[in-house]
């Protein structure tokens, strides 16, 4: 299995970085379907999977879950079956209208799906262990793809070119990918996560996978939590689009984006500071989105 890849940096000009030197790691580059951190965490999974010789994946997601399309990509790509048990029994027949259900279908995956108090047992080994009674011998991943495999694969982000950089960007969703990306960061770099979930809990799942302490998170810029967003966000994507021709997901990138403009607007980056920001990937999961902005009589992207 041939995983090694670098993706490129792109120098981004935007109204209000004119104080600022702003690149973007477009990680979303690297494949068409399994692009972004979904590559990066699940490469030594599954080269751990095949080495122990499971010819099964088992992963946990969402409706519009990033981390399901990506599994079923490789499950198609390497020679895996691939099993997606999905948060809402109520979406069972609801997959052909459905754009990241439909792709993972397509890509092979059977999907079990589960009411939502029985989904937030998913790491309970009562649980764990009924399900492997029922689906047989599996190799398995955690929702979002996070674990200590994942964070290894995270930690080969970053190059030693990006050592120039002052500040390293990224979204967070796990807490997996960041946790890779601050260790391998230099001393001298800050690292800014920016969270798509409300709360700050996730900066305790981030210190499970790190002992430095160069990062921060911030939490200002969620848009009312995981998924939601509104007409104010899907502008900006779209105008960020138009101006650069990069194209960012509302539920992860998006904010980030909106994040670092806003920081840079109120001055909380220096002049002159050299800001490289991961684009992970998640374009997926437009289509899906304009779906329920449709819905909504929202704005939608483009």
């Amino acid at each position: 299995m041939d995983f090694n890849v670098n993706s490129r940096n792109q120098s981004v000009h935007f109204p209000l970085l004119e104080d600022i030197e702003l690149v973007i790691k477009r990680e979303d580059e690297i494949h068409p379907d399994i692009s972004g951190n979904k590559y990066r965490k699940l490469k030594y999974n599954l080269i751990a999977a095949r080495e122990q010789g499971f010819d099964t994946l088992v992963t946990f997601g969402g409706a519009y879950s990033n981390h399901i399309a990506a599994t079923a990509a490789v499950g198609l790509k390497f020679g895996f079956k691939t099993i997606g048990i999905i948060r809402g029994e109520e979406l069972v027949d609801k997959i052909e209208g459905n754009a990241t259900l439909a792709f993972a279908q397509k890509c092979g995956m059977q999907f079990k799906f589960i009411t939502r108090s029985l989904y937030r047992e998913k790491e309970n080994d009562t649980f764990l262990s009924t399900l492997k009674d029922e689906l047989g011998n599996y190799y398995l991943i955690p929702e979002g793809g996070t674990n200590s495999l994942a964070i290894k694969g995270c930690e080969e982000i970053l190059t030693k070119e990006d050592k120039s950089f002052d500040y390293i960007c990224t979204s967070v969703g796990t807490g997996g990918t960041i946790s890779g990306i601050i260790n391998s960061t230099e001393p001298r770099q800050k690292v800014i996560g920016f969270s798509s979930l409300k709360g700050d809990f996730l900066k305790d799942e981030i210190a499970k996978w790190t002992t430095k302490n160069n990062w921060e998170l911030n939490t200002d810029f969620h848009f009312g939590g995981y998924a939601k967003i509104n007409n104010e966000l899907i502008t900006f994507i779209n105008n960020f689009k138009l101006a650069t021709d990069i194209p960012l997901d509302p539920i992860y990138t998006g904010k980030m984006l909106y994040g670092i403009v806003d920081m840079a607007k109120n001055k909380v980056f220096k002049k002159g500071s050299k800001i490289l920001a991961i684009h992970t990937g998640g374009l997926q999961g437009i289509a899906g989105m304009n779906n329920v902005l449709k819905q909504k009589n929202y704005l939608q992207l483009i």
